[in-house]
């Protein structure tokens, strides 16, 4: 059984999505769609901005989400998964790629979901980290125990795969929290070069924004099952999803466990659609017998 994986933000790059307008009239197409519905040209951004316009968190998202969902457009009868899933932003690439929602839907909520996150972040300093060579119960353990100690709020925000991890809080949490990890035997406790704490309750500003957006947004059955972020369970059901995508903001992105739970369903192949390859090499620290594959 194949499995579509679709990536979040940080797998942009400048230049992305241009050999596909030049010699690809419907993807021209949708780009120019997408021009218009955001009102800014965000293909000049992409195709030859610089990298610090191309990392602003309002072009960041729209940005990712058009790769992906339009090199799946391209597919065409070649595009047939048996399931779908999304690295936190990727998820509404799934949505869409998959039929939930449409591709002007789809851009609007991912639109609105970037300018809300925009916002809780500067509401309030805060920033991620990635954990390397801990396991998840242990830096679950510290965290909670620096919680109790320091008055502090860092959470597991990212389980991608074996012994990585990334964690939100605070400006003043996270450095704490990597000089912790760091001493308790991780490999490397790294700041990460984001504007906030995603996927923790620093976002829950953003949430309520974009559960009103959500809530007024038709969604459909899906052609085969996602597997969402906040619980890594398979879904279908257009109610569950929309809940299921509102929480996503402030909860953890359970990727490794969204990973077994589609082996586990039959899942023997994977393909990523989408910039980069993070997610083939996260797959493929959760499972080395599985076969890989991607269309960048």
């Amino acid at each position: 059984m194949k499995a579509y994986v679709f990536p979040g933000q940080g797998a942009q790059f400048v230049g992305m999505g241009k050999e596909m307008y030049d010699t690809i009239p419907a993807a021209k197409e949708y780009f120019e769609k997408a021009n218009e519905i955001l009102g800014f040209r965000i293909t000049d951004i992409m195709f030859a901005g610089t990298a610090d316009e191309l990392k602003q968190t309002k072009v960041t998202q729209p940005a990712v989400f058009l790769h992906s969902v339009i090199l799946a457009k391209t597919m065409g009868e070649a595009f047939k998964p048996d399931m779908v899933a999304g690295h936190s932003l990727g998820e509404f690439s799934a949505l869409v790629v998959a039929g939930a929602l449409s591709f002007e839907d789809g851009l609007r909520l991912v639109s609105k979901r970037a300018l809300a996150m925009q916002k809780a972040c500067e509401k309030a300093p805060s920033t991620m980290a990635a954990v390397i060579g801990l396991p998840n119960d242990k830096v679950e353990a510290l965290l909670h125990k620096m919680n109790l100690d320091d008055n502090e709020c860092v959470i597991c925000a990212n389980y991608n795969c074996p012994g990585q991890i990334v964690i939100s809080g605070s400006l003043a949490g996270i450095d704490r929290a990597c000089e912790i990890m760091q001493k308790k035997g991780a490999r490397r406790a790294l700041k990460l070069k984001v504007g906030g704490a995603f996927h923790s309750s620093f976002m829950e500003s953003a949430r309520q924004e974009l559960s009103a957006a959500i809530e007024g947004t038709e969604f459909k059955k899906p052609l085969c099952p996602i597997y969402q972020n906040v619980d890594a369970k398979p879904y279908t059901d257009a109610e569950s999803i929309k809940k299921n995508l509102t929480a996503q903001l402030t909860a953890p992105v359970l990727w490794q466990q969204s990973v077994e739970n589609m082996i586990a369903d039959g899942a023997d192949s994977f393909l990523e659609i989408g910039p980069g390859k993070v997610l083939r090499g996260l797959v493929s620290r959760i499972n080395k017998t599985v076969a890989l594959e991607g269309i960048e």
